[in-house]
């Protein structure tokens, strides 16, 4: 079966998007103004990957279930990589010292390393760098006790 190329859309509730747009772009992050507008931001993680932060009236329009308080509990852990360990840190740090608050303590796994934090909406975002070796080998070879 031949892979297919998908590009992805995370899709989060914002309560303003003028500062959700301000808080990401202090992390390195772009927006694509075509897909940009008063209720909606489309930012750009990657070639493939891209996250509308939409107003929350506007998300209610795609859904009929409620929307989760991202303060009060986890819809989402949002993952995005970096290419070494001081690429987790300068991120993470990026987005505390933007107005994020920690969601806990570094994960080091010796072949992997992470940080989370939580954005201005309450949303959970892990930044994370694994070893070339373990992205080959596969993690359960790079454990100690493996």
């Amino acid at each position: 079966m031949a892979t297919q190329s998908r590009l992805i859309f995370v899709n989060l509730p914002v309560s303003d998007v003028t500062a959700s747009m301000t808080y990401f772009e202090a992390l390195g992050f772009g927006f694509d103004e075509k897909f940009t507008d008063a209720s909606c931001a489309c930012m750009i993680v990657s070639d493939q990957a891209y996250v509308m932060l939409l107003d929350r009236t506007r998300f209610a329009d795609f859904t009929s279930r409620p929307i989760a308080d991202a303060h009060a509990s986890t819809e989402a852990i949002v993952c995005v990589s970096a290419e070494d360990r001081a690429g987790v840190d300068a991120f993470a740090d990026a987005g505390l010292a933007a107005g994020g608050t920690p969601a806990g303590e570094p994960m080091d796994y010796g072949f992997m390393y992470g940080r989370s934090f939580h954005d201005l909406d309450g949303h959970l975002w892990e930044v994370m760098w694994m070893s070339q070796e373990a992205v080959e080998q596969g993690p359960a070879e790079m454990t100690v006790n493996g």
